[in-house]
């Protein structure tokens, strides 16, 4: 008999003074059996630091929702959905591989990714030079210490969500941009 996934409840306060975006979410994530805390908690992040795109690209007419994410390959690990079913932001999180990410370019306005860890330097040297012709990727670099920090305890997750939010949405990682290396 196969491992079911972990259901964790999150309510998620978001004040993101950048983008002028103040919400509440109550949020539903499912872990898979192979899925780490570390992984579980970058996509909580990362769905928290695309959330004004609710507001900004849809006027709050949208669906924010993760994804089946390791259950199914083609499903994003988080999505923002506008009233037609277009996925307006898909959400990818750790090193994908170049051609999912094609293929999400093609089904979604915007496609980002939050890659994670020590590996994430090697995975971009090795993919960039295929994602640069994607216009509509971003990547982002969550450095490994605020990660883990996020996986460690209930209350290091809370001091970790509170200090990004306060920051800003650049503070949490580094953009990995077309014409520089992962730092």
């Amino acid at each position: 008999m196969a491992i079911k996934s972990t259901i964790f409840k999150a309510n998620l306060q978001i004040a993101d003074i950048d983008h002028g975006y103040y919400a509440d979410h109550a949020l539903t994530l499912a872990r898979h059996p192979s899925e780490t805390d570390e992984r579980m908690m970058v996509r909580l992040a990362a769905l928290a630091l695309q959330a004004h795109q609710l507001q900004t690209l849809c006027n709050g007419d949208a669906t924010l929702a993760f994804g089946a994410g390791l259950s199914d390959p083609d499903d994003p690990d988080a999505s923002l959905t506008d009233f037609t079913g277009r996925k307006r932001v898909w959400i990818e999180v750790g090193q994908p591989e170049d051609k999912p990410l094609t293929k999400a370019c093609s089904k979604a306005d915007s496609v980002l990714v939050y890659c994670f860890n020590h590996a994430s330097e090697v995975w971009w040297k090795g993919i960039e030079s295929k994602l640069t012709r994607l216009e509509k990727l971003e990547v982002w670099r969550i450095p490994t210490e605020a990660s883990q920090a996020m996986a460690a305890t209930p209350r290091a997750r809370t001091a970790v969500s509170r200090a990004s939010r306060a920051k800003g949405r650049r503070s949490m990682g580094t953009l990995l941009s077309r014409d520089s290396t992962c730092p």
